[in-house]
C-alpha cells in the first residue's frame, strides 16, 4: 500500500582543487589511478569530473581482473585509469603490479580493506581525519587535512628540496676540488704551498660554512612539477653532477695556480702571493653560490628575491674576509693584508671568468640534450 513519493540521490562532492591537482599530477609525469569498491558507471562518471578517464574502456571492473592470468592482469594495469567494484585483495594485486612493471607506486586510503595495499606500495599515505587507525598505521603518511592536492604540494617541495641538496652537494665538491687541485699543482711542480692549512681552514670558514647553508633555502621557480620525475635508482653523481663538479673545480684551480705562479714570477714575496690568491679563491666561490643555484638556468634568470639569504650570506662571508685583511690579530695568524687598487680589479676579473664558463656549460648541455 505504499505509494512512490520521491528519489533521493546523495553524492559526496569532490574537493574543488581536486581536478586542478590531478592535473598537475599529469603534468609532472605522475599518473593517477582511481581503485575504487562503486559501480563502474560511479566511477566513470567521478574519473570524467576529475580529468582521469573519458571513456568506459578506461575502466576495468574487478570481475575482469584474475590472478591467474597474469599477462592480463599486468596488461590492465598498464592500460587502464579506473578500477571498479574492486576486492581489497586486488588492490594488492595492482599495486603489486605497477611495481612489476617499474612504477614507483603511492596508495591512498582510508579503510581497513586499504592496509594491506598501504603497506605494499613504495609509499603508503592515509588520512588523518576520516582513516581508520589499521590504514593510518599501515601507511608511511599521514595527511592531517585528507586532501589529495596536499599530496601534490609535498611532490613539489620534495622536488624541491632534492634540487636544493643536489645544489649544496655540488658547491662542495666544486670547492673541494678547486682547493685539493690548486695545492696539487703546486707540489707537483715543487712550488711552495699556495695555501697554508690555517688559510685553507678560513676558506671553507667564509665560503661553504655560511653559503651552504643559505643555498638550502632556494625557493622554487614554479616549475617544479613540469620536469619528469626521475627514477628511484638514479644516483645523486649523475653525468650532469659529475661534469658541472669538475669543470669549476679544475677551472677554479687552473686560474688561481696560474695567478700564483704568475705573482711568483713577477717577483712578489710569498705571504703576499698566498694573501692576493686566498682572497682569489674566495671571490670564486662567492659566484660560484650564486652558479649553483640552477643546474640548467642561467644565473641572470633567477632572482635574488628567490633567495634573499644567499645574497646576504655572500655579501657576509666577503666582508669578514675583507675585514680579516685590515685586522691586526686576523693579520699575524692568516698572514693577510689589505691590497692596493691593482688587485682589487683584476682578482675580481677572473672571478668572474668562472660565471662565464659555467654559463656556457648550461647552454652547452641544454644543446646537447634538444630544450
Amino acid at each position: 500500500g505504499l505509494e512512490l513519493a520521491a528519489l533521493v540521490g546523495l553524492i559526496d562532492p569532490l574537493r574543488p582543487e581536486a581536478r586542478a591537482a590531478v592535473t598537475r599530477c599529469a603534468e609532472a609525469g605522475i599518473r593517477v589511478i582511481m581503485v575504487t569498491g562503486d559501480h563502474p558507471v560511479t566511477a566513470l562518471a567521478i574519473a570524467r569530473d576529475l580529468g582521469i578517464a573519458s571513456s568506459p574502456e578506461d575502466v576495468v571492473a574487478g570481475s575482469d581482473l584474475s590472478p591467474d592470468r597474469p599477462e592480463q592482469f599486468r596488461a590492465a594495469v598498464q592500460r587502464a585509469r579506473v578500477f571498479a567494484r574492486v576486492a581489497p585483495e586486488q588492490k594488492l594485486l595492482i599495486v603489486e603490479a605497477a611495481q612489476a612493471a617499474g612504477h614507483y607506486v603511492a596508495v591512498t586510503g582510508d579503510g581497513v580493506n586499504d592496509a594491506p595495499a598501504l603497506r605494499r606500495a613504495n609509499i603508503g599515505v592515509a588520512m588523518g581525519r576520516g582513516g581508520t587507525d589499521v590504514a593510518r598505521e599501515a601507511a608511511g603518511l599521514v595527511l592531517s587535512d585528507d586532501n589529495f592536492a596536499t599530496i601534490v604540494n609535498g611532490i613539489e617541495e620534495g622536488r624541491i628540496a632534492y634540487q636544493n641538496i643536489r645544489n649544496v652537494v655540488y658547491l662542495l665538491i666544486a670547492a673541494g676540488v678547486a682547493e685539493v687541485l690548486t695545492v696539487g699543482f703546486a707540489v707537483l711542480v715543487g712550488l711552495p704551498l699556495p695555501l697554508l692549512p690555517v688559510q685553507l681552514l678560513w676558506l671553507n670558514l667564509v665560503t661553504n660554512g655560511i653559503q651552504d647553508v643559505a643555498l638550502a633555502f632556494e625557493r622554487g621557480r614554479g616549475d617544479e612539477l613540469r620536469a619528469p620525475p626521475r627514477r628511484p635508482g638514479e644516483s645523486v653523481f649523475d653525468r650532469l653532477m659529475i661534469e658541472r663538479g669538475l669543470l669549476a673545480g679544475f677551472w677554479m684551480a687552473g686560474v688561481a695556480f696560474l695567478a700564483f705562479v704568475g705573482m711568483l714570477e713577477a717577483g712578489l714575496p710569498l705571504e703576499e702571493a698566498r694573501n692576493q690568491l686566498l682572497l682569489l679563491m674566495v671571490l670564486m666561490q662567492d659566484v660560484d653560490a650564486f652558479n649553483a643555484r640552477s643546474e640548467t638556468r642561467s644565473v641572470f634568470r633567477i632572482p635574488l628575491r628567490n633567495n634573499p639569504l644567499l645574497a646576504i650570506g655572500v655579501a657576509v662571508a666577503l666582508l669578514l674576509h675583507v675585514s680579516a685583511m685590515h685586522t691586526p690579530f686576523l693579520q699575524r695568524v692568516l698572514e693577510l693584508a689589505p691590497l692596493g687598487n691593482v688587485e682589487r680589479t683584476v682578482l675580481p676579473l677572473l672571478a668572474i671568468s668562472l660565471l662565464l664558463v659555467m654559463e656556457l656549460h648550461k647552454l652547452s648541455w641544454k644543446w646537447r640534450r634538444g630544450t
